[in-house]
């Protein structure tokens, strides 16, 4: 089972390691903080503890701040 994750400028085939693999499980398997990206699963907003499903297009979106 696989879905594709869309990060800045690239595209991926990724495996689902597990049946309860969430869209948090993969953004700390990137070394990523929950805190500085906004997920999409299929399109739409999705929270940290979605699923993954087979199939599933995941996007994340860096947050910019600062002062």
């Amino acid at each position: 089972m696989t879905f594709t994750l869309k990060y800045k400028d690239k595209s991926e085939q990724k495996e689902i390691p597990n049946s309860n693999y969430t869209i948090k499980d993969l953004i700390l398997e990137m070394g990523l903080s929950a805190q500085t990206v906004v997920s999409k699963q299929n399109g739409e907003l999705a929270i940290d503890d979605t699923v993954i499903e087979d199939g599933d297009e995941i996007q994340l979106i860096q947050i910019i701040y600062g002062g």
